[in-house]
């Protein structure tokens, strides 16, 4: 059996762990995240006792970002342009590979996550898969032959730029950089500054969930055109709230208008836009799945 070491580095906290798959964990810890040098002395403390009980490949690490994943870059592993105060450029695959001596398989959480949902929640086989949470912040990963897709930089779904209409929704948005881009119009801090509780307390059938169906299902048909992918996965804390998701089946419909034939979407939507499958567990598998990339 391979072990793995597995991080979940959130911007809330971190959970480090001891994993072989999703089925055989063998050990963890959770802390939150303070500064850059006490949150990674905790992880690198951790493993470093683990390695003293278990033979570790690799190292996965899901990071709250935006982070450089480009190996050509004198920053590669870092955490970059982030809100997270105090995180801003801070090193944390090198570090981990100085003091660990393991390869470190690095990527952002929601690449993970989508990776993880393509290896253990793809019971078809599909072999494009785009995975958005939408929770705190708002984040798509995109995996196309089992591999986290990267560009310039790694896919930043969360910020694409959504049709409102002021009358119905005139909030003008929580994003910091756009304001009113699908993460300023549809994370879970954004509902609780307009209607001052959690998503979790608004009832599931107040008239703004429809509303945030409409920007969902844009930033899906956006994926559908741009990507064509084979499935897509919705997760995070706001999609908790079931009733979306048949609303977000029928707007993709409406939106598409038959424009992109195909029985996946025609004839079995709710097969095709779905929750993960791992359910919450997607964030922390997708750090085991970046370690065992490493491997393949």
């Amino acid at each position: 059996m391979e072990y793995y070491g597995a991080i979940e580095a959130g911007g809330t906290k971190f959970v480090c762990s001891v994993a072989a798959d999703p089925d055989h964990y063998f050990s963890e810890i959770r802390f939150p995240t303070t500064t850059p040098q006490e949150t990674l002395a905790k992880a690198v403390l951790f493993f470093k006792e683990q390695q003293q009980k278990y033979n570790l490949s690799a190292i996965g690490v899901s990071c709250f970002g935006p982070i450089d994943l480009d190996k050509r870059s004198p920053t590669y592993g870092y955490i970059t342009t982030t809100p997270k105060a105090g995180w801003e450029f801070t090193e944390v695959t090198g570090l981990l590979e100085r003091e660990l001596g393991l390869p470190v398989g690095f990527d952002t959480d929601v690449n993970g996550a989508a990776l993880a949902e393509y290896k253990w929640g793809n019971p078809t086989k599909v072999d494009s898969l785009v995975y958005y949470t939408i929770g705190t912040g708002v984040g798509a990963g995109v995996v196309i032959h089992g591999q986290p897709v990267h560009g310039l930089v790694h896919p930043e779904g969360g910020h694409i730029l959504v049709r409102q209409d002021k009358e119905i929704d005139p909030y003008s948005g929580f994003c910091s950089y756009h304001g009113n881009c699908l993460e300023g119009l549809c994370c879970g801090p954004s509902i609780k500054e307009r209607f001052g509780v959690p998503a979790q307390d608004l009832p599931s059938d107040h008239p703004f969930w429809e509303i945030l169906a409409g920007y969902i299902a844009q930033a899906c048909v956006t994926q559908i055109c741009q990507i064509s992918p084979e499935k897509i996965v919705l997760g995070g804390g706001v999609m908790e709230q079931k009733q979306l998701f048949p609303m977000i089946h029928k707007k993709v419909l409406l939106m598409l208008n038959n424009y992109v034939k195909h029985p996946m979407i025609l004839e079995h939507i709710d097969q095709y836009i779905t929750p993960p499958v791992l359910g919450n567990r997607s964030g922390a598998c997708g750090a085991i799945a970046l370690a065992q990339l490493l491997q393949a």
